[in-house]
């Protein structure tokens, strides 16, 4: 029997050692097939734990339609005090803080100068006065003249020209004591309001103009918060809407009412001020920001929380349960309003009673499992008991 050259047996070994090599490298392969495949199955049946209160239910609504409104908090009523006349500041004792009624005398001016200006004309007065008497006498010896033949009518004329001239001379001079009076009194300062001082801008012993500043007074029993909207915005906003306000360092909030609105759009921005009377003013100030939202309506409607709708994709839409997992649907968002005291916005895409997940758990695959704490989510009529009343 004829022997096979050693050649065609080494590369017999060798093609069966490729062979083997690789099977065991398929063999290899399709294990770690199945196990990516067992762990991206493990990790698609990974099940996201949801409290109750994390889904809310699509469901009709009132939603109240408003318009966002902010601004600083100021005194329906303040006012300035200021100094009338020029003078030395005395008697100012009054400070921040301080309050003060309507006619309370809050600061006084030195009344030397008054004082002489009013004596000096209280002379003149005095001296106008004498200058009538002797026009008269004069007058009255000329008529008794002129009936006589002595003098002419023109002479008599002529001292009656006087005598008128005299009277008017005393009443110039009764005026000028009158005047001389009024800045005597000026020389007083009185708060013209009831209120609180607010500022103190000057200080006692310093020389002050005419129409200085000496003190603010604000009354802060009555606050209003000035708001401009915008020129469509006004067209929906009447006097006697409410607004629902938060007031910096308060935590509860403040309902506020449309009490005049301008007539006038402001030239520069061309919006218009409008102003709203806040309801209670205990412990609020003058200059404190406010922000709300000012009901202008109210629409029902198919809807859910504005935070629900997720804007991460080209189109809105809402995670909701389905059959126990995420689904991810596209939604057409529609008006907003406040129910409840949250922002809730009317939407197409959903239907009725859908489990939609609050924004606040964040971005959910589709398809992820779904358990609910305490295997419990939210019912129609959990969900009408937050609905509230037309």
């Amino acid at each position: 029997m004829k022997r096979l050259p050693w050649k065609w047996i080494v590369a017999a070994l060798v093609l069966l050692l490729v062979i083997g090599g690789g099977l065991r490298a398929l063999n290899a392969r399709k294990a770690q097939q199945a196990a990516a495949q067992a762990t991206a199955s493990a990790k698609a049946e990974a099940a996201v734990e949801l409290a109750a209160t994390d889904v809310v239910l699509a469901e009709t609504r009132n939603l109240t339609r408003g318009l966002p409104v902010s601004g600083s908090l100021r005194a329906v009523n303040s006012a300035f005090v200021k100094a009338r006349v020029a003078g030395e500041l005395r008697d100012l004792t009054l400070r921040e803080g301080d309050a003060v009624q309507a006619g309370q005398v809050v600061a006084r001016i030195d009344p030397t100068e008054a004082q002489a200006r009013l004596k000096q004309a209280q002379e003149q007065a005095d001296a106008a006065r004498a200058q009538i008497d002797i026009a008269q006498r004069q007058w009255n010896n000329n008529k008794a003249l002129v009936d006589q033949g002595f003098i002419s009518r023109t002479a008599l004329d002529t001292s009656w020209n006087n005598f008128v001239a005299a009277e008017a001379n005393h009443k110039a001079a009764l005026a000028a004591v009158d005047v001389a009076r009024k800045s005597l009194d000026d020389t007083v300062l009185k708060a013209p309001i009831a209120g609180v001082i607010s500022q103190r801008l000057a200080q006692p012993g310093e020389r002050v103009a005419i129409d200085v500043r000496v003190l603010e007074i604000v009354d802060v029993s009555r606050l209003e918060l000035e708001a401009t909207l915008g020129a469509a915005d006004s067209i929906d906003v009447r006097v006697g809407q409410e607004a629902l306000l938060t007031v910096e360092g308060r935590t509860a909030p403040v309902t506020a009412r449309v009490v005049r609105i301008n007539p006038s759009a402001q030239a520069a921005s061309r919006s218009v001020p409008t102003y709203l009377t806040l309801s209670e003013t205990t412990g609020l100030r003058q200059g404190l920001f406010a922000q709300g939202t000012l009901a202008t309506g109210q629409v029902s409607s198919l809807a859910v929380p504005l935070a629900a709708v997720r804007t991460d994709k080209p189109s809105p839409y809402v995670q909701v349960v389905e059959a126990g997992r995420v689904a991810h649907r596209t939604v057409q968002p529609g008006a907003r309003g406040e129910s409840g005291r949250e922002t809730w916005v009317a939407v197409e895409g959903v239907p009725a009673g859908a489990q939609v997940i609050r924004g606040h758990v964040g971005t959910l695959r589709p398809g992820t499992l779904v358990r609910f704490t305490g295997g419990v989510a939210a019912t129609p009529a959990a969900s009408a008991v937050r609905t509230p009343k037309p």
